[in-house]
């Protein structure tokens, strides 16, 4: 994918549209130079996103969408998974651990959850494609930050 090329599109909110959509966002991420741990971050973080769509935003047995859009620009890929669901509530009926938007927050270099104009939720996530496992040391979990355990610390050393 190259500069000012987008994808745009436009999937039915089922499981089996999760490892479709999400192999095509990893291959837009490898194609903007995301490799090795990067790449696998990105996989991760689409996959969640994409998989909290399809549990969450429609109630059982109702019908949607979802739309997928992913960019590349000054060496950064942004990407969209938006929804026509019911937004983003505290439901006591969720089916999950409640993990993925911390995951997302942690592998992401900026995220957010916005509600969309037309209804739904959208998710934004920006990944530095150019990152690689030597670039920062610290992950942001949960609004915390947290040593990757496969890097030296370098201060220490000295």
């Amino acid at each position: 994918m190259s500069l000012g090329d987008v994808l745009n599109e436009s999937y039915a909110a089922v499981p089996e549209t999760v490892p479709v959509a999400r192999r095509l966002l990893t291959d837009v991420a490898a194609a903007a130079g995301a490799g090795g741990e990067r790449l696998e971050e990105i996989r991760l973080a689409v996959s969640e996103a994409l998989t909290n769509a399809v549990v969450h935003a429609y109630r059982d047995g109702e019908a949607g969408r979802l739309y997928v859009t992913a960019a590349v620009a000054a060496g950064e890929l942004w990407v969209l998974i938006g929804d026509d669901g019911r937004g983003l509530h505290a439901w006591n009926d969720s089916r999950g651990l409640g993990i993925g938007l911390s995951l997302i927050s942690g592998l992401s270099d900026d995220f957010a959850i916005v509600t969309r104009g037309s209804g739904g939720t959208e998710v934004q996530m920006r990944f530095d494609v150019k990152r690689s496992v030597d670039g920062p040391a610290n992950v942001r979990l949960a609004g915390r930050y947290a040593r990757r355990p496969h890097q030296p610390d370098l201060a220490s050393q000295r």
